[in-house]
């Protein structure tokens, strides 16, 4: 078991470990419709399920040495959403797997921090996380509408794998990947 909690930081933001202090910016994002328009059925989240949420994203460092960095503007502190790895176990057809994901509040698209933090989390998994949690692969999934995710996994080098359906709900998703290889090779 894991108990590194690294920091890290971009020309524009800090990614650090999740704080209690976290949860009325989360759950604000959670609860934006069209923040989650592409997130698992399309539906907000409650306050409720994103405190669940907090949790397991502050307890995925320790059972994996790796998980979802919360991502805030340096200058000002905000919380502008979070970025890093996670398991996709929703999609059992690409496991094992691990997955690059992000999620930011509506006021911070459209900025660039997507990809800045990816970059930095790609960096991470590929180089610098602990040894035991140094990676292979890493796969990206977006429902097939959100050109804007599929805009930043293309940035980050990753190329296509696959389209296919999400099985508790439905939806459709492209399944974009990089290998260590890969990401060596471009940097």
């Amino acid at each position: 078991m894991s108990t590194r909690h690294p920091e890290r930081h971009t020309a524009r933001l800090r990614l650090r470990q999740w704080s209690g202090a976290d949860l009325d910016a989360l759950a604000e994002m959670d609860a934006d419709p069209e923040v989650m328009r592409y997130i698992g059925d399309g539906s907000p989240s409650t306050r409720e399920r994103t405190v669940a949420a907090l949790a397991r994203m502050r307890a995925a460092w320790d059972e994996r040495g790796y998980g979802l960095f919360a991502a805030e503007e340096r200058a000002t502190g905000e919380l502008v959403g979070w970025a890093g790895l996670a398991v996709p176990a929703f999609l059992p057809e690409v496991m094992p797997a691990v997955e690059i994901g992000w999620r930011l509040r509506r006021r911070s698209w459209g900025r660039g921090y997507a990809t800045e933090a990816a970059r930095e989390v790609l960096a991470f998994a590929f180089g610098e996380a602990e040894a035991d949690a140094q990676l292979e692969r890493v796969v990206g999934i977006s429902h097939v509408d959100n050109h804007a995710s599929l805009r930043v996994m293309t940035k980050l080098g990753m190329t296509y794998d696959r389209t296919t359906r999400v099985p508790s709900h439905g939806q459709p998703v492209r399944v974009m990947a990089i290998t260590w290889e890969e990401y060596r090779s471009s940097a």
